[in-house]
């Protein structure tokens, strides 16, 4: 018979790469950060197996509100922005750009967002530099409005190269049921109200990178005339958060609000996503020149990408749009513009099968 040989006792979880006390160093740091999105929803504090989230408090506001709510969900991520952040030592926004793309589609229903859970991954958890992270998508919860109520953070050293995280996000809302957005209201005639973006937001940044980076060779850290501003500045900008106008917008009106669709500008720009509002029968036709467009995106297309392949990947400088019945256009509008919006008639729909038009 062999014998069996007995270790030596070094084989530790920090040797493998995982570090438990940099661990709870992280979650005391974050602490403070996570509360400050609380309100008095939320039950317990901070670092629980899981959030406690009420859906009545005080004089049960939430039931005043909603006779029938419906819960809405979502998940998204930041995708290889992500990578810019990295390269640059800059993480302290992404997060902002992580709730933006949950928040922003959750609201194209008419829900008002409720709480958000995040998932990020690490190859090592370094406590500053994570709390960094975590820092932002706190204040995207603040400009939200809604509670940080809970998250993960894995450390896989085997999984992730020496410096690189990536994120994913998970936001819930509410919405009356007789008050949520589909394409089954939109009709001809309608307008399109498109919102500015703020830049390339979340999307995009294969190709932004490869043109501007490795292709054009500009650096991150130095001006660009076109821009008048570093580049990294431009490309990090964070995603423009439109809950708090879009939510006062339908909180307005008491009976059903003349908004009869709306749409979150992401991934294949106005051609891929504006499709989503419209019913069986209807295009959209969008008017070329009827808002402005960031000089980021000029950029782009000055080193080589085609103005047809821009359009079906950035958002081109509008990151939202919503349809509105022509009698209320005018209005709607300008409590956009009031609610520090820039907002632009940028279209209107019209017979056809579904698809985007520009003229």
């Amino acid at each position: 018979m062999g014998t069996r040989k007995a270790g030596n006792g070094n084989l530790t979880y920090r040797a493998a790469g995982v570090d438990i006390h940099a661990a709870d160093d992280f979650v005391d740091r974050i602490g403070p950060l996570v509360r400050r999105t609380y309100g008095p929803r939320v039950m317990g504090g901070h670092g629980g197996f899981a959030g406690a989230f009420r859906l009545d408090y005080d004089e049960k506001l939430f039931q005043r509100n909603y006779r029938d709510p419906v819960l809405i969900a979502c998940t998204d991520g930041v995708g290889s922005k992500l990578l810019v952040a990295i390269e640059s030592g800059r993480v302290d926004t992404v997060g902002i750009d992580l709730v933006a793309m949950n928040v922003n589609d959750l609201i194209t229903t008419g829900a008002e967002p409720l709480f958000f859970l995040d998932y990020i991954a690490v190859h090592k958890l370094d406590p500053a530099r994570v709390a960094q992270i975590v820092g932002g998508i706190a204040r995207g919860c603040e400009i939200s409005g809604c509670a940080l109520l809970g998250g993960e953070t894995a450390e896989m050293p085997s999984m992730y190269s020496r410096g690189h995280f990536d994120l994913a996000g998970f936001a819930v809302g509410v919405v009356e049921r007789g008050r949520i957005m589909n394409s089954s209201r939109v009709r001809v005639g309608d307008i399109l109200i498109g919102l500015g973006s703020d830049g390339i937001h979340s999307n995009g940044y294969a190709l932004a990178r490869r043109v501007l980076i490795e292709h054009a060779r500009l650096p991150l850290d130095k001006e660009v005339r076109s821009l008048g501003e570093p580049l990294v500045d431009a490309l990090l900008r964070p995603t423009r958060i439109y809950v708090r106008p879009i939510c006062e917008l339908l909180r307005s009106y008491r009976a059903a609000p003349p908004i009869s669709g709306m749409a979150h500008i992401t991934g294949s720009g106005l051609p891929g996503n504006v499709p989503r509002l419209l019913p069986k029968g209807c295009n959209a036709l969008i008017e070329r020149g009827s808002w402005p467009i960031p000089p980021i995106f000029g950029l782009m297309e000055h080193h080589g990408v085609a103005e047809q392949e821009m359009y079906d990947v950035f958002n081109m400088g509008i990151g939202y749009v919503l349809a509105v019945r022509p009698k209320s256009a005018a209005r709607v509008q300008r409590a956009l513009e009031k609610a520090g919006e820039r907002a632009f008639a940028i279209g209107r729909v019209k017979k056809g099968q579904g698809e985007v038009e520009f003229r």
